[in-house]
């Protein structure tokens, strides 16, 4: 983590006003809050910076003597320490934190764990993976998937505990947060052992095993548009997890799929690497390709270059929002004979012969060089 300054840290100018670092501070702690950021330690001593800033730039006092004096000064080098205390206190920061993150760490708003409300152990929405071909991503199909979806064990009242019968954790009396005080700073962390519910279960439900939910196996039919690539999704409402009104979210299918022999897709074009006799190439010959829906037939320039491409406009893949489609791109490959008899080399002969000078163009593009390469030597 860099040095930074208070200022720097909250990313403020030093004439902000205290409104100006309340909303900064917002903002910083919930990019770095550990919730958010489980394991990152980076994100951690952020998180602490954060609120080290806020603590003294919030305080009129503390903040005139860190302007004056730095760090140093607030450490009782000038003016008196503070080491004692956050100044607002904790509580003022416990209420802050609560407006902040409720909702973004508390599933839709509902009360934070360990307040005594229940929670759902899962999301409602639901995702799942399926692997189609090559021509059922182009041209779409209907496909069956089967999945589990999570449903609130009954018999626990999704608590997990036999009977609903749970009791307060006693790592973090019933809060779901542990607070631990380093210097005048405070922080919380979400309790380990009962992960932030505040309460543990007695003894295991004996039907969903403590989980809080069971699993139902179900299957659907969903039509796959024409155009799907790799990593889309697809949404099918209704079909996630269900929730203890009997509301299921939505399931999502994030396809991936399976390449193809010869041809290659780039977003909604489609290529193909046609290889080519060099001989096709200097004359200039028509050939036959296959392309996604049908033959066509290829007029190749007189001289066709290795890697030189040939654009067939709309023959390529719909696009799966309905723009249109993109192109077949043939790109020529030249291929040469790997091995000659003693007639074709002759006839070779014959043909590079018949051009002259123009089948030797190093040497004319050389000429000059070589007349050079020899000054070298000689100094003149």
């Amino acid at each position: 983590m860099k040095d930074l300054d208070f200022y720097q840290q909250l990313e403020i100018d030093k004439g902000a006003d205290s409104a100006t670092i309340k909303r900064a501070y917002r903002k910083m702690a919930k990019k770095y809050h550990p919730d958010r950021n489980p394991g990152d330690a980076d994100a951690e001593a952020n998180f602490k910076a954060v609120n080290e800033a806020y603590q003294t730039l919030s305080d009129d006092k503390k903040r005139a003597i860190y302007d004056r004096y730095g760090k140093e000064g607030l450490q009782g080098g000038a003016g008196g320490g503070f080491g004692g205390g956050f100044g607002g206190g904790f509580d003022d920061l416990g209420s802050m934190f609560e407006s902040m993150f409720e909702g973004a760490f508390n599933d839709g708003g509902r009360k934070r764990k360990g307040q005594g409300a229940q929670r759902r152990k899962y999301s409602l929405d639901l995702g799942v993976q399926m692997q189609i071909s090559f021509s059922e991503a182009i041209f779409g199909c209907t496909k069956d998937v089967t999945f589990n979806y999570k449903t609130p064990c009954k018999k626990c009242k999704s608590t997990g505990a036999k009977g609903g019968d749970l009791k307060a954790c006693p790592s973090c009396k019933g809060q779901g947060q542990i607070y631990q005080r380093q210097g005048f700073m405070t922080f919380s962390q979400t309790c380990p052992q009962c992960h932030g519910e505040g309460k543990i279960t007695k003894e295991k439900c004996d039907v969903c095993d403590g989980a809080g939910y069971n699993e139902v196996e179900e299957q659907v039919s969903v039509d796959v548009p024409a155009g799907i690539d790799n990593e889309n999704r697809l949404r099918v409402t209704g079909k996630g997890n269900e929730d203890e009104n009997g509301r299921r979210g939505d399931l999502y299918i994030t396809f991936y799929v399976e390449e193809d022999e010869h041809f290659s897709r780039h977003e909604d074009d489609i290529y193909l690497e046609v290889p080519v006799f060099f001989t096709q190439a200097i004359l200039g010959e028509t050939v036959t390709i296959p392309t996604l829906r049908e033959e066509k037939k290829l007029k190749l320039d007189v001289g066709t270059k290795d890697k030189q491409q040939y654009t067939f406009k709309g023959e390529g893949v719909p696009n799966v929002h309905g723009r249109g489609k993109g192109n077949f791109i043939a790109q020529i490959k030249l291929t040469y004979p790997t091995s000659l008899n003693d007639a074709q080399k002759e006839l070779l002969h014959e043909l590079q012969a018949s051009f002259g000078i123009e089948s030797k163009p190093q040497e004319a593009e050389f000429e000059s060089v070589f007349d050079r390469v020899k000054n070298f030597f000689t100094g003149e």
